[in-house]
């Protein structure tokens, strides 16, 4: 098998690790994002340690033949118990009955790793097997229980983990069901794995070569079940994020006729913003231009449309140039097209709510269909008058 199918994985997981290393320095106290950064952690290391050109150079480091296999078993192991540390503290609950979960959990798989070192230790494994160590000390005294029991504990971890995904899954909809049941999903392909594992260890006690089973088909379950437990972990989070960041996109685009509008009307320059600017910072600045557009045209929005509106745009103070008086009569008749809905009686509380100021730039969207107005384009930016 290729050295990649465990390499790649092992990017995977240390990109991901790298990434909430900022998180964790800020947040260190959180368990649950200390629980985060040990499963991503472990997953790095599970797969890089498991390559086979990692395995010899680990065997020649250390000077002991096979030293990488207890290892390997042993960063697995304590990987399974972190996922389902993970899973116990992402469900949240009574803090006291999760910790003595996850110090159960914790201290069970502890046992299990010094068990696994123990057996190693009073086997006997001569000859180096990077690839194959599983089948080829299946029939060994002491390392044949200790294969045994990594691929049980592994296996029980994985049922427990699903039973735990399936439990909360049933009580939860959307995005965080989606992800428990591709982490459910992952588990499936683990017991795969170990089911794999067990048939060619089996097939050597009854005197037949299946190694293949452990050696290939094995290894590409776990890779695909580790890619979908990533994200089944990652998709609520993520989803949630790209949603919000869509939700923020479309406000943003939604306000824009209330602001091209607005260029029209404030009288005074407004600095251009770096194109590499973010969506927040844009969406920020742009709320910020359309609130201070209706502050200068709060007396006239409190006259309403008709001839008491063209009269204080003409007479009052400072009155506006007509080309910009065009817009502000459609900005005043989308205002007061709004006055029927509740929560939308003055112009201080539309200012207020980012819902009113969207409404009103629907409104005068559709006012400037009718109008014509929005047809016309509205002036380039010129001294007195830039866009930001």
């Amino acid at each position: 098998m290729s050295s990649m199918y465990y390499y790649i994985p092992a990017l995977l997981f240390l990109v991901s690790f790298a990434m909430r290393v900022p998180g964790l320095v800020r947040n260190w106290r959180e368990p649950l994002v200390r629980s985060v950064a040990a499963v991503l952690a472990l997953g790095a290391v599970v797969f890089l340690l498991a390559a086979p050109p990692t395995v010899s150079e680990v065997n020649r480091l250390t000077g002991v033949a096979n030293f990488s296999a207890p290892l390997v078993h042993a960063v697995v192991t304590a990987g399974s118990a972190s996922i389902i540390n993970l899973m116990l503290t992402w469900r949240g609950g009574p803090e006291d009955r999760r910790l003595t979960a996850t110090r159960w959990c914790a201290g069970a798989y502890a046992v299990v790793i010094v068990l696994l070192l123990a057996l190693f230790a009073l086997g006997d494994a001569p000859d180096e097997r990077p690839r194959d160590f599983d089948t080829y000390y299946a029939t060994s005294p002491y390392l044949r229980e200790m294969i045994l029991l990594y691929v049980l504990g592994h296996a029980v971890a994985t049922v427990v983990l699903s039973a735990l995904c399936l439990r909360w899954a049933r009580e939860v909809a959307g995005l965080l069901r989606a992800g428990l049941l591709l982490i459910v999903a992952g588990g499936v392909l683990n017991l795969g794995y170990a089911a794999f594992k067990l048939l060619a260890v089996g097939a050597r006690w009854a005197g037949h070569d299946w190694d293949a089973a452990s050696t290939t088909a094995a290894p590409s379950l776990a890779a695909l079940a580790s890619l979908l437990q990533c994200v089944g972990f990652a998709l609520p989070a993520a989803g949630q994020g790209l949603l919000e960041w869509w939700h923020r996109r479309s406000r943003y685009r939604r306000l824009a006729p209330l602001w091209e509008t607005m260029r029209a009307v404030i009288p005074y320059e407004l600095v251009p913003l770096p194109r590499w600017s973010s969506l927040s910072r844009r969406h920020l600045r742009r709320t910020c231009d359309i609130r201070d557009g209706l502050r200068l045209l709060a007396p006239y929005l409190e006259h309403g449309t008709g001839p008491a509106a063209e009269r204080a745009l003409a007479a009052s103070p400072g009155a506006l140039k007509p080309e910009a008086a065009r817009h502000a009569a459609l900005v005043i008749a989308a205002f007061d097209s709004l006055r029927t809905e509740p929560g939308d009686g003055g112009v201080e509380t539309l200012i207020d709510s980012d819902d009113g100021l969207v409404r009103l730039s629907d409104a005068v969207r559709v006012m400037g269909v009718l109008s014509g107005v929005a047809k016309e384009p509205v002036p380039s930016p010129v001294a007195g008058q830039g866009l930001r």
